[in-house]
């Protein structure tokens, strides 16, 4: 454990002994991060979750744009248990938890519906990673999810590098490597409310979105991705031009009736495989704050925080229905199962590899 550039009179309003404990052996602490600009974000090791992150809206007022706790038992115990964690070993849906790998079938917990979700109920958000930061603008998380953990084989070596640059760009840097073939599928859970968390925290409805997709993955009644691959064209799923994320979330489209809105898989359009190319952009009119995503992942989860119940967080708060947007960058759900979807497997001697970048503008 390494914390050099603790900051006591954060902007975030943070305390580092309402975080810091000894869990399972491993020490949990508070780490902040600060650009030339004076934008910040906070982020604890437990689960990598975000705390907050600190950007200006037009006028140049600081607030914070994402869901997060202010102590590390809100985190612990949040009923949101995944809000702006880290995801693993496999992040979005497995049908019926099970999978089969190299001749072995596996079975995961069960943890949504008759579905494993994001990893299952102990993931990688609900587990203490080694933590050093050596510079005000980046942190580098560990951690060895040894084999069997939550039902997946192989000992996984995994590190996220969260780095937050002058250009008020939030970049996340996966490496993985196993010891015996396994699936990988990781992500981040941010919830972003561009127009600043408050009691209540405003609608995303207004936000203007664009995703750089033509097709996406539609879901069944539970959630689990068809195997189809589908035109988002002539479709409240298309936001190949900007709309506002609430002018077609009502609509009675089965895709959107069986989300409750929009908690959809986009396959993003790629020349090439593995590059970083732009993924979405989201801008809140109010605040003129914008943000942009770019990823190397050949997916987008979109997902509208339909299931959010109200519930209080940072400095009191709240979270209420559609009051968040995440763009969870991935493989698509339910791979191991979907042959002709591209695939998570990890195989020892390989390194799992992603870049995602969350770029915070102003749109006047």
């Amino acid at each position: 454990m390494i914390n050099t550039f603790y900051y006591e009179n954060n902007l975030c309003g943070l305390k580092r002994s309402d975080f810091q404990r000894t869990i399972d052996g491993k020490d949990v602490d508070l780490f902040i991060l600060k650009n030339d600009n004076g934008a910040e974000m906070a982020i604890t090791n437990y689960g990598g979750a975000l705390l907050a992150i600190m950007v200006p809206d037009k006028n140049g007022k600081l607030a914070n744009v994402i869901q997060g706790h202010d102590t590390l038992d809100g985190v612990i115990h949040s009923p949101e248990a995944f809000l702006s964690t880290l995801i693993g070993r496999y992040g979005n849906r497995i049908a019926k938890g099970k999978f089969q790998l190299g001749g072995e079938e596996y079975q995961l917990a069960i943890n949504n519906g008759p579905n494993s979700l994001h990893g299952g109920p102990t993931g990688f958000h609900a587990r203490v990673w080694d933590a050093e930061q050596t510079s005000k603008q980046s942190v580098t998380l560990s951690y060895l999810s040894q084999d069997g953990e939550e039902g997946f084989p192989g000992n996984l070596h995994v590190q996220v590098i969260y780095t937050f640059t002058n250009q008020n760009e939030f970049i996340l840097t996966y490496t993985a490597t196993t010891d015996r073939t396994t699936l990988v599928n990781l992500t981040h859970h941010a919830f972003f409310s561009l127009s600043g968390i408050a009691n209540p925290t405003p609608s995303v409805e207004n936000n203007i979105l664009t995703i750089n997709a033509d097709f996406y993955t539609p879901i069944d009644e539970v959630s689990i991705t068809t195997g189809e691959i589908l035109k988002v064209a002539d479709t409240p799923m298309d936001f190949r031009t900007p709309h506002t994320v609430g002018s077609r979330i009502n609509e009675p489209f089965q895709q959107l009736i069986n989300g409750s809105g929009y908690d959809h898989n986009y396959v993003l359009n790629k020349q090439e495989a593995g590059t970083l190319t732009f993924a979405a952009k989201c801008v809140e009119p109010q605040s003129g704050r914008s943000l942009e995503v770019f990823t190397t992942e050949p997916g987008v989860q979109v997902y509208t925080a339909n299931w959010q119940s109200g519930f209080s967080g940072w400095h009191g708060a709240t979270f209420p229905a559609r009051s968040a947007i995440c763009f969870e960058a991935q493989h698509f759900p339910d791979t191991p199962n979907k042959g002709h979807f591209p695939s998570a497997v990890l195989n020892p001697g390989e390194t799992y590899h992603q870049v995602t970048v969350y770029k915070f503008g102003i749109e006047n």
